[in-house]
């Protein structure tokens, strides 16, 4: 049963395991140079980057491959693993080979859905330790407009076990949509916009709940306020990079909001607030100089108005990590308990 599921399973893992193979090696034979660098140029790191090809070149591709690596996994290794026997009916000539059903699924589940794991694991490990030196040198606050901290949603989901949490998912919904549809081509497309979807919306939907973020109520100032923009009927004021605000260096701001005095969220602030605002370079505006900012924001202090920001520190990145990785291996478990649920009952 192994050696045909093998043979059955073969050609899907070779192509997806000659990539991965491939920018492992790559990463490993580039990596200990960007850690020199980093030990080298220290606070110049970043900037240096910018006149490199390669590395930045090589950072997005591992991005772009941990993105790509679920739902390929799931469309092209799930959801044909069953659906396409159960379309074409080979999976009789199995089942009158004294081979159980259940025997069937677990060793295609076990084969084929730990070789997804592993390949998307050795993948995350790689880029993971490859990137290091760019989330360290980005975390301890050099700048740059290239390359994002870790926590951020468009980064957090490229490192460490989440990647592997989604591949385990991606995998197991194929196979339970096969199951299901009993037909390959759709099931394949279902999986792929599925899974897709979870990890465009999983930022905003489940990731801000996973943890208890912090809480800080700022009083706007000059400094620590970027600018205004409308909230609901009128202008409200918003807070500058967390690292202004909060000296939260690499956090990931989840919300930032206007509250009164009792701590409630307003839409609408009086209309002298818009003195506050700065003006643009090379533009005059009476009524908004320094003196006439400073006075404005002095008076937002005093009738109580703050800017409410929650966000997730750095530090919590390893914590947030291995909570949305098991939230997602869950998944996947239940998906094959479902599976084995339907096999039994529903195949004849």
């Amino acid at each position: 049963m192994i050696w045909l599921t093998w043979r059955q399973f073969r050609v899907q893992f070779l192509v997806v395991a000659a990539v991965i193979l491939a920018a492992g090696i790559t990463l490993a034979i580039t990596g200990p140079g960007l850690a020199d660098d980093y030990r080298r140029l220290t606070t110049s790191f970043i900037q240096n980057l910018g006149f490199q090809r390669l590395n930045p070149l090589l950072y997005w591709i591992g991005q772009i491959l941990l993105y790509a690596a679920p739902p390929v996994i799931g469309a092209f290794w799930g959801a044909p693993l069953v659906a396409r026997e159960l379309e074409t009916g080979t999976y009789r000539l199995v089942w009158s080979q004294s081979i159980g059903r259940r025997r069937w699924l677990a060793t295609k589940l076990g084969l084929a859905g730990g070789a997804a794991i592993a390949i998307t694991g050795l993948l995350s490990l790689a880029v993971t330790w490859w990137s290091d030196p760019i989330d360290s040198a980005i975390n301890a606050g050099q700048d740059s407009n290239t390359y994002l901290p870790r926590m951020f949603p468009s980064v957090f989901s490229g490192r460490g076990p989440v990647p592997v949490g989604y591949a385990a998912f991606a995998f197991a919904f194929g196979v339970a949509a096969g199951l299901v549809i009993r037909r390959t081509v759709v099931a394949l497309a279902v999986t792929l916009t599925v899974v897709i979807l979870v990890q465009i919306l999983t930022p905003t939907l489940i990731r801000p709940h996973l943890l208890e973020p912090t809480d800080k109520y700022i009083v706007a100032t000059a400094e620590n306020v970027r600018g205004f923009g409308l909230t609901g009927d009128g202008p409200s004021p918003q807070v500058k990079e967390l690292e202004v605000a909060t000296g939260a260096v690499g956090a990931w701001k989840l919300s930032d909001e206007t509250v009164d005095k009792s701590g409630k969220a307003v839409s609408t602030l009086p209309s002298w607030v818009i003195d506050c605002a700065p003006v643009p370079p090379g533009m005059t505006q009476q009524g908004t100089s320094p003196a006439d900012r400073s006075a404005c924001y002095h008076r937002l202090a005093d009738e109580g108005y703050r800017q409410h920001v929650r966000y997730y520190t750095a530090n919590t990145f390893w914590n947030l990590q291995w909570r949305e990785f098991g939230l997602f291996l869950g998944l996947a478990l239940l998906l094959c308990g479902f599976s084995f649920w339907r096999i039994r009952r529903d195949l004849s």
